[in-house]
């Protein structure tokens, strides 16, 4: 636990320190030179004492070192040994001097062992240090014109030598700090602040490149001006002060270019469709940048470059602009050269108007623009046709067609060139008007009006004007129907385009259309005869032929009349007809009249046949009537009167009397009531039937039917029917019985005797009558 160790190094001394360790009544170091034979150190440290120097130590030279601590009996308690180097000899300046005026420069003879110096420069209480390596050495950052001590050291790894004997230098006056300006391109002026301590100044000026002589000037101000020097040249001015002692202290080197010439050989070329200008000149000798300015009253365009040439953007149209370059670099600027003027082309003329004075023509107006020479006007019509107009005024007339559409531009030109493009305005003109429309009549009260589409038209109105008032149609559409229209007037009707830029064209021709006669009232219809049919109705125009109309399922019937009335012939009968009428005229035809129904009166049936059913009862049926709903059948004579009221085609009618003749008559009604009288051929009724039917036997196998005859002119048939056979018998006439021989027995038969008609037949309502003939031995029994 116990060590050593150094804190500072001489060329002759070390300086240590150790810890205080216990038990230790005394310290003893030794020294022994490493390299050095014989030569060695001995040092005694009471116990209180922890810091000890050697001295008297031979420079540059490695020494080992070793503690020890020691009890009071003399006994070593602990040792420590270490190896330390001792710093090289001092070295001794031989000069230090001052060539700049924060710097000195000190040299000396190298010491053995010294790896580096430190040199210390000592003004007052501030120093500055500086190591270095070998001599010379140069200490730096110090005041101009001052007094320093100089002392140096000589350093190895063991640490620093004692500092050697000073020398004292002063440093040189600080440079003037120039301040330099060309305020001409042939001058330059230089400018300075006094130096401290300086007694006067010195102040050359030489071309850069090397060329010409070089000016020299010493005095005690501190400004000067050269003169007579080349434009735009780049020169080497340098400047010192000195001394009372005539001592030049640092120099100050500053390069300065004189201010460049105006340039030359301005030229201007305008480009009028970008509205700029190219500026461009001969270059001159020196000059880094040119400034070009555009001026035109307080506007001022400028434009910069390196180059010789520039563009000067954004112009404005009908100015003025005065040109002039100038050149700079570093040290300022030239005169401007001589004003170029440049004038711009016109503006685009404003205040532009069209109007269409009359159809046809258009007149294109504008207000005059400064420096306009002359104008051109184009008109380009939507179909691609253009058309242009070159004039020194400020207006042109064009001609001009309906419905087109205009696109209309207006230049100013001068020997700049042509305007830039202004507004470009659109004229459209009127549509055309619909030329040869036509009038159809669709009804009476409507009228559909079509014509061929026209140039320009996006609406057309459609204008009808009557006694009653005005109708209009609007439509897109080449067509339209004006209806709720007077029936039987005269109306003017006009056909009117329109387009929303121009509104409508009321200069279009219009003609005269008549509508159609109004529709007839039937006010009566009258029966004339049968079949004839008179229809009257109320006339309400007097060029009209007024045309009626029965329509039913049977047919059409018509008839026409210029009147009031006509008639209506060979009708069906049985038959429903709607009659209307209608008016025509050379306008047109009127809408029907309302319907009146009409109804014929019911047809007769065309056949009629009777059957006798029973003596009193007679059956007579009939083919239907065209319209009759119900029937009414008569027999009538002068014994009695038969009748039956049917909705049947057939009827049963009691009541009649044998052998007697009847008229025949029959009555059709429709369901309205219309009553159509039938009558028919006259009709007889069958013969009565005989009476008192008898049998009487006749001899073996014969009987004899008697009867008592209701009419001694009627012929009758006597019919026996039985299980073995049937018999029949027809006597002469006027007889009242009949006979049947060899008729068998044992049967029952039916006997019936019946009148024969005229015809030949056998009615067959008589009675019958039950007979049994029995077998009496071999002959017939009742």
């Amino acid at each position: 636990g116990f060590s050593m160790s150094t804190y500072d190094v001489t060329s002759r001394s070390i300086y240590l320190r150790w810890p205080k360790f216990s038990g230790a009544s005394s310290y003893r170091v030794t020294a022994r030179a490493v390299n050095t034979v014989g030569h060695s150190l001995l040092a005694h440290f009471s116990e209180v004492t922890l810091k000890g120097t050697l001295t008297s130590l031979i420079p540059n030279t490695i020494y080992a070192i070793q503690a020890e601590a020691i009890d009071k009996n003399g006994i070593i308690l602990a040792e420590t040994q270490i190896m330390q180097s001792t710093a090289p000899d001092i070295p001794v300046i031989d000069q230090a001097y001052s060539k700049l005026s924060n710097s000195i420069t000190v040299e000396w003879r190298a010491v053995p062992g010294a790896t580096s110096y430190l040199l210390t420069a000592q003004d007052g209480d501030a120093f500055i240090e500086t190591i270095v390596t070998n001599s010379p050495g140069t200490v730096t950052g110090l005041k101009p014109a001052t007094l320093y001590r100089i002392t140096i050291r000589s350093i190895n790894s063991g640490g620093k030598s004692q500092p050697s004997p000073f020398r004292k230098a002063k440093t040189v006056l600080a440079a003037p700090v120039l301040s330099v300006s060309s305020p001409r391109c042939d001058s330059i002026a230089v400018s300075w602040k006094a130096v401290y301590m300086a007694a006067g100044f010195s102040v050359s000026l030489m071309r850069s490149d090397g060329l010409g002589r070089m000016l020299k000037e010493n005095t005690t101000n501190t400004s000067f001006i050269f003169t007579n020097l080349d434009p735009g040249t780049l020169y080497t001015i340098k400047a010192y002060a000195w001394n009372v002692n005539g001592i030049p202290g640092d120099d100050f080197t500053y390069n300065q270019r004189t201010s460049p010439n105006a340039p030359v050989d301005v030229q201007v070329a305008f480009d009028s469709g970008a509205l700029r200008a190219t500026v461009s000149w001969m270059p001159s000798e020196g000059a880094l940048t040119y400034s070009v300015t555009a001026s035109s009253g307080l506007l001022k365009l400028k434009c910069n470059t390196s180059s010789a040439s520039c563009m000067v953007p954004s112009l404005q149209c009908s100015s003025e602009y005065y040109v002039s370059v100038t050149a700079y670099n570093d040290a300022g600027s030239s005169k401007p050269t001589d004003a170029v003027s440049l004038k711009t082309i016109p503006c685009a003329p404003v205040n532009i108007s069209i109007e269409q004075n009359e159809p046809g023509h258009l007149l294109v107006s504008w207000s005059s623009v400064n420096f306009g020479h002359y104008y051109v006007v184009f008109v380009k019509s939507d179909d691609g046709l253009e058309v242009h107009c070159n004039t020194s005024h400020t207006q042109c007339h064009f001609h001009s067609d309906c419905g087109f559409t205009y696109f209309i531009s207006v230049f100013a030109y001068n020997t700049a060139g042509q305007s830039p493009l202004g507004d470009v305005f659109n004229y459209t003109t009127a549509p055309c008007c619909p030329s040869d429309f036509r009038a159809v009549l669709v009804t009476s009260d409507t009228l559909q009006v079509t014509w061929a589409p026209v140039r320009g038209a996006e609406m057309y109105e459609t204008r009808a004007l009557g006694w009653g008032g005005v109708v209009l149609c609007n439509d897109t559409a080449a067509a339209c129907t004006l209806s709720a229209l007077q029936c039987n007037t005269r109306y003017n009707i006009a056909v009117y385009s329109f387009s929303e830029a121009r509104g409508s064209n009321t200069s279009c021709a219009s003609k005269y259309v008549a509508t159609a006669p109004c529709s007839p009232e039937i006010k009566n219809i009258s029966k004339e005869a049968l079949s004839v049919i008179s229809v009257h109705w109320q006339s309400n125009n007097e060029e009209a032929t007024y045309i009626v109309t029965a329509r039913g399922e049977a047919g059409l019937w018509h008839c026409a009349s210029s009147g009031n009335s006509c008639t209506l012939i060979n009708l069906p009968c049985g038959s429903a007809f709607s009659v209307s009428a209608i008016a025509r005229s050379a306008a047109g035809q009127s809408l029907p009249s309302y319907s009146v129904p009409l109804e014929t009166a019911p047809c007769c049936p065309n056949d009629l046949i009777l059957t006798q059913v029973t003596q009193s009862v007679t059956n007579i049926s009939w083919s239907v009537g065209m319209g009759a709903q119900t029937y009414v059948t008569t027999l009538e004579s002068p014994k009695g009167q038969a009748k039956c009221h049917t909705l049947q085609n057939y009827c049963l009618l009691g009541c009649i009397t044998c052998g007697t003749n009847y008229t025949v008559s029959l009555k059709a009604v429709s369901e309205t009531g219309l009553t159509s009288s039938c009558t028919y051929q006259g009709y007889s009724s069958s013969a009565c039937c005989p009476s008192g039917v008898k049998l009487y036997r006749l001899g073996n196998n014969g009987i004899r039917i008697y009867w008592r005859a209701s009419d001694e002119t009627i012929n009758y048939n006597t019919d026996l029917h039985g299980s073995k056979g049937n018999f029949t018998c027809t006597p002469s006439s006027a007889l009242s019985h009949c006979d049947i021989t060899e008729i068998p027995c044992g049967d029952v038969y039916t006997v019936v005797v019946s009148p024969v008609t005229d015809k030949g037949t056998k009615l067959t309502f008589c009675p019958k009558k039950i007979y049994s003939v029995t077998c009496s031995g071999s002959s017939v029994g009742m």
